[in-house]
């Protein structure tokens, strides 16, 4: 059964409109064991990346999904006729202090960004990309925010490990300040600021 377990795999991905594991793929197919599903995806992951299509099957948000490649993405939005939401400097910066202190108060991340972050965090809920994942035993018993799966699928992570390391994030912004003024002055007006898409 391994060829046609391998399609059928591939036909619940690619009907899926959001990422599936092989436990809950295995709901679905009860001949088949997780560990034997878990090896169809890996061969699907790998065929598909050797395809050079505009498409891959990657694993994000704790399962797989068919993702198209970012340079298609204008192409995309064109026939959608839909433009990308983008997010405010303070609304990411508020985003990466909650996905890298999670689980965190309301009033932690307003001492780590000095300012009153209400607006952002109810913004940031609407939009799908944190959650309230319980209450501070404290005082006034404050919420306590976390991210969602959501915030992994736009990010394209397959969990929170696969969050960039603060050390690469300090390492990259040195390389850019090492950038010459000219250089980076051309690069800027070459190059137009990406927008962050909310869905692939």
């Amino acid at each position: 059964m391994t060829r046609s377990l391998k399609l059928i795999v591939e036909a619940l991905l690619f009907s899926s409109d959001r990422p599936l594991n092989a436990r809950e793929i295995s709901a679905w197919i009860p001949e088949a064991t997780v560990s034997e599903i878990n090896k169809a995806l890996q061969e699907l992951v790998e065929e598909y990346t050797h395809l050079g299509r505009s498409f891959s099957l990657r694993e994000v948000a704790g399962g797989y999904q068919f993702r198209t490649h970012p340079m298609f993405a204008p192409f995309i939005l064109a026939m959608l006729k839909t433009s990308p939401t983008r997010l405010s400097t303070a609304a990411l910066e508020t985003l990466a202090i909650v996905a890298y202190k999670q689980p965190i108060l309301r009033q932690e991340i307003e001492r780590l960004r000095g300012v009153d972050v209400g607006g952002i965090l109810r913004s940031l809920m609407e939009k799908g990309l944190i959650r309230i994942v319980g209450r501070k035993n404290l005082p006034g018993r404050p919420l306590i925010y976390g991210t969602t799966k959501k915030f992994l699928e736009v990010f394209g992570l397959k969990d929170l490990n696969s969050l960039p390391k603060l050390k690469e994030i300090k390492e990259l912004a040195s390389h850019e300040q090492e950038t010459s003024p000219g250089k980076k002055d051309k690069e800027t007006k070459n190059q137009e600021t990406p927008a962050l898409p909310l869905s692939d």
